[in-house]
């Protein structure tokens, strides 16, 4: 996919409203005072070998990085320098028993940190997770009017 159609979906999720329940969408998953979408994501299954196209992977991992530096340099330009947020505490403090709000406590279980913007009355934030022992990567795209915990 390109810049330019994750742009138009994260656009498109901005002017969505928030569904009553949770629910699986074309493109992700949306639920009270929030819109998911996975851009990118390829993954192996742990224990794995990596097969023949191992290569293949790498390359598709180093273009999932690439565009996600792309989607924050253009969405940098429209809403100003991201705040990087991390999530390491939520995670922390969900294991802990304390309940973090939606859509934040999924994101703390899938993402180290996200680039978080403030646009129009909603956040909008931008994840990687590159896993550091394989191939596995996911670019995500949240739009959410849940102030972060």
């Amino acid at each position: 996919m390109s810049t330019a159609r994750y742009l138009a979906l994260i656009d498109l999720l901005r002017t969505r409203e928030f569904p009553a329940q949770r629910r699986r969408t074309e493109s992700g998953f949306s639920g009270p005072g929030y819109h998911t979408v996975e851009l990118s994501a390829a993954g192996e299954p742990a224990g794995e070998p990596a097969g023949e196209d191992a290569a293949d992977q790498v390359e598709a991992r180093e273009r999932c990085l690439a565009e996600h530096d792309a989607l924050v340099a253009v969405l940098d330009g429209r809403w100003g320098e991201a705040q990087v947020f991390g999530l390491w505490s939520l995670l922390e403090r969900s294991v802990g028993g304390e309940a973090v709000p939606a859509p934040w406590d999924e994101l703390s279980a899938g993402f180290d940190s996200l680039h978080l913007w403030r646009a129009d009355g909603r956040w909008i934030a931008v994840g990687l997770a590159l896993d550091a022992e394989g191939p596995s990567y996911a670019l995500a795209a949240v739009v959410t009017g849940i102030d972060p915990p």
